[in-house]
């Protein structure tokens, strides 16, 4: 059998942090193409990597999906799964992998149209779930996220090759601009930053609680932000948004009292199948990097 190679088009976990301009469109699908984005959406997510949309859900449909991750998170069977990632301080549950395989209530959502529909339109083509996840940010001292760009992490470790994966965060607390909320840099998702230092053996057991390789440097965060500025996200419980796997983004601690949960999908095209890592010595478990690229239908 004969394997074939890929060619590596953002290089990264070298010796040196290496910006690359992006390689690849930004929007696959035509800006005509039938979905819920019209095509003045499409061209502001072009033009800025991310669209918010204030809306995505009713208010009951919210508070149903929040119900379902209050259940998720206070079963002692999801937290004795490894799928369920827990703060290093408080030992609390921060994340649970895999949602839409765990609980069918969230399978659903994966494939409302309002959802899935959306992401067919950015990618051009028939999707598959690479990762989902349910956030939890409680009150009174829940750490962020740093700053990172996802197709980093998902090219070096779990080997996907182009920029053809979006994701969307969808609120299920009201998200203030106090508690902890999603930043993103604009226009940020056109140039790659390949990040310095090697990546671990089981990296991902570490990075789930505190990121430490494909982190930026501080210089380079300094002349991103510098140039393309910082965008805070707020909204009520089923508002969303949508972000392009390359938008330099992340999260603040939660020292308020008021929570900020939210389920996370990302969707890759079915024409951009992980191979193998790109910059890792080994593939991170499939409940983080899918490897069934069977179409979300």
């Amino acid at each position: 059998m004969t394997l074939t190679t890929v060619t590596d088009l953002y290089p990264t976990r070298g010796a040196t942090e290496v910006a690359t301009p992006r390689q690849d469109p930004v929007v696959w699908g035509a800006p005509d193409a039938p979905g819920p984005f019209r095509p003045a959406d499409l061209h502001s997510f072009e033009r800025d990597g991310f669209l918010a949309v204030q809306e995505l859900l009713t208010e009951d449909e919210a508070a149903g999906y929040r119900d379902e991750l209050n259940r998720l998170v206070s079963d002692p069977g999801v937290r004795a799964d490894e799928r369920a990632i827990v703060e290093p301080k408080s030992q609390e549950i921060r994340s649970v992998f895999e949602v839409h395989r765990i609980s069918e209530v969230f399978a659903e959502l994966v494939r409302d149209e309002r959802v899935v529909g959306r992401a067919r339109q950015i990618l051009g083509s028939d999707v598959y779930v690479h990762q989902s996840r349910i956030n939890v940010k409680p009150g009174f001292g829940a750490s962020g996220f740093y700053w990172h760009s996802d197709f980093e992490t998902w090219h070096a470790e779990d080997g996907l090759p182009r920029m053809r994966t979006v994701s969307v965060s969808i609120a299920l607390t009201e998200n203030y601009d106090t508690n902890g909320g999603l930043m993103i840099m604009p226009g940020s998702h056109k140039t790659f930053l390949g990040c310095a230092g090697a990546t671990p053996k089981d990296n991902y057991k570490k990075s789930l609680q505190m990121q430490d390789a494909g982190t930026p440097s501080d210089e380079a965060l300094t002349e991103m932000a510098s140039e393309y500025g910082i965008k805070l996200f707020t909204g009520k419980a089923g508002s969303a948004t949508w972000f392009d796997c390359n938008a330099m983004h992340g999260s603040g601690d939660n020292i308020t009292p008021f929570p900020r949960s939210n389920v996370f999908i990302v969707f890759n095209s079915v024409e951009n199948a992980a191979v193998e890592p790109f910059a890792a010595p080994v593939r991170r478990p499939e409940f983080i990097g899918a490897r069934d690229f069977t179409p979300v239908r």
